[in-house]
């Protein structure tokens, strides 16, 4: 596979390079004036489910869902278009043409800053009908540092190895995002290899179990704060365990920083992650929107993960998708847990990239073909995967 790399700097204006990593002396660099891109990632801001300064959760997703751009065929589509053309330069993309005329698909590896960290790469529009994922596989990119770190070592992967799932976790004070029940046929694939077995999990077993997993899933609650590190994971922790957040209520959060120095005041040491990591949960891939990109995302990678996929933006349940998108039928199934399932099954492919990106553009296909709600950008588009590959020179 032909790749190349594609990354943005904010410095006032907005700059970008990229460079095809079988011509590692033959970069390219732009500077784009900030008044070219900023109408576009305002009228993105506008269209998010994720609030805006001032803004309550419920308040954002009235705005986003009940009236905004991405659940409207044809605003989504205009907006789809303006990024493209704001954010993907004419030289890259008559590159990418030369390899697609050839038959062969590149695989676009996205490093954004902060004031485009929320962009839906996978879903901008580049032609009529045709996405970034009909041309590309489309990965996110972890910063040098950390993906290059001299004593990072990737962890193994085990195709029939043990995944550690942590399902819609019961969290003191907290409510549900998915019951376990709506989870049967992906539980059921994955049979004994999943463990624990039970939705009540800690973080000292969460720890010990990851040691020798192959995949890591969590679906439930996080939220972020003032700085990457502090983002957090919420499991069924309570007021009794160590870690570095202040409780909430008679709950302890999960931070990142507990994951990378760990949890444990008299004996702290790096949780060791296996090689993929779905992070299903509200903004879970908000590393890239802090000056610093540190999260979630970034503590897997650094921790042993190869493959990380999380989200950009607040998701929205069923529950929400029923109540305020026009035209949305609870009766055609559940949108959010065909997502799950799309993510978990590209986990288990061999190319988790290419598997989600095919999910993707059916998605994709389908909302421009028929406009229906369930198949909007509002939530296949949040999914990206960071791919933070093994430097096997050492």
């Amino acid at each position: 596979m032909v790749t190349v790399q594609l990354k943005f700097v904010d410095a006032g204006d907005l700059y970008l390079s990229w460079r095809w990593e079988h011509a590692p002396t033959e970069p390219r660099a732009l500077r784009v004036p900030r008044d070219l891109v900023r109408a576009p990632l305002e009228d993105l801001s506008q269209a998010l489910p994720s609030p805006l300064p001032g803004e309550t959760v419920e308040q954002a997703l009235a705005r986003s869902l009940a009236h905004g751009a991405l659940v409207d065929r044809s605003r989504e589509t205009a907006l789809a278009e303006n990024l493209a053309k704001a954010l993907l330069p004419y030289g890259l993309a008559m590159e990418l043409n030369t390899f697609i005329e050839r038959g062969i698909r590149p695989h676009l590896r996205i490093q954004p800053s902060p004031s485009t960290a929320q962009v839906p790469w996978e879903a901008l529009r580049v032609d009529a009908g045709e996405r970034t994922v009909h041309n590309a596989d489309v990965s996110l990119l972890p910063p040098a540092t950390v993906r290059n770190a001299h004593d990072r070592r990737v962890s193994p992967w085990q195709p029939s190895g043990k995944v550690v799932g942590a399902l819609d976790p019961k969290v003191p004070g907290m409510g549900s995002v998915l019951g376990r029940s709506t989870l049967t046929s992906m539980v059921d694939q994955l049979g004994s290899r999943l463990v624990p077995q039970n939705r009540n999990v800690h973080r000292d077993e969460l720890e010990r179990e990851l040691t020798d997993a192959s995949r890591f899933v969590y679906i439930g609650h996080v939220t972020t704060a003032d700085h990457g590190l502090d983002a957090r994971m919420h499991l069924s922790c309570g007021a009794e365990t160590t870690g570095r957040a202040a409780l909430v209520g008679a709950h302890r959060p999960l931070t990142a920083a507990d994951i990378a120095l760990g949890h444990r005041p008299d004996s702290p040491r790096p949780w060791r992650i296996p090689n993929r990591v779905a992070l299903i949960a509200c903004e879970s891939g908000g590393d890239s929107r802090f000056a610093e990109p540190t999260g979630l995302v970034t503590v897997m990678v650094r921790g042993g993960a190869e493959y990380v996929t999380s989200t950009r933006w607040t998701l929205p349940t069923d529950a929400g998708l029923t109540k305020l998108v026009p035209g949305f039928s609870p009766d055609d199934g559940s949108v959010f847990t065909d997502a799950v399932l799309a993510v978990n099954d590209a986990h288990e492919s061999p190319d988790p990239i290419a598997a989600l990106s095919a999910w993707q553009r059916k998605q994709a296909d389908n909302w421009e073909a028929t406009g229906d709600p369930r198949f909007s950008p509002v939530l296949w588009g949040a999914f990206s995967t960071t791919y933070g590959e093994e430097i096997r020179m050492r």
